[in-house]
């Protein structure tokens, strides 16, 4: 299934393919690709791996993916975003992202998220959620920056998110 990048004021969330993912997780640039330094983290091959694991058992995820962050004027990639796998039977998603260390505090990670946002609302999600460590504010901010909400923790993480429907 071909899935459009999507274009943010700064950014470009291209939507990775299997033979991507496949680059990514060995780590082989292609001739013209740039990724800057810290990419991909561990993290973004967490992300990269499960998004394959899924592809190999239930096929092409269609636009609950994973995406490559990339700057829209340079296609420097500076991080990662997409969803942990097509929404449940409630209608809800999960996201994750992550931006290399030197370029965190310039607001990739809120751009990014509220291009996601719009991703799943299309794509038929009712819920977004996400979760993140309690001592990580950042990732707190960019969700309440996005309209999530805190709605409560457990397991070590604080838990955010926001209803899609219109």
């Amino acid at each position: 299934m071909k899935i459009e990048s999507v274009a943010t004021e700064r950014l470009l969330l291209h939507p990775l393919t299997v033979a991507e993912g496949e680059r990514v997780a060995a780590r082989e640039l292609l001739p013209g690709e740039r990724w800057a330094e810290g990419y991909p983290g561990a993290g973004d091959l967490a992300s990269v791996g499960a998004f394959l694991r899924r592809c190999a058992e239930d096929g092409d995820p269609g636009a609950f993916r994973t995406y490559q962050i990339r700057l829209a004027e340079s296609g420097v990639v500076v991080g990662g975003i997409g969803f942990h796998g097509a929404p449940g039977p409630d209608g809800a998603v999960t996201v994750g992202y992550g931006i290399v260390p030197g370029e965190r505090g310039k607001g990739y990670a809120s751009e990014s998220l509220a291009a996601v946002i719009g991703i799943a609302r299309a794509a038929g999600a009712t819920v977004l959620r996400g979760d993140a460590d309690p001592v990580n504010v950042a990732s707190h901010r960019v969700m309440e920056r996005a309209g999530m909400r805190r709605v409560g923790g457990g397991e070590g993480l604080v838990r955010f998110l926001v209803g899609l429907e219109a």
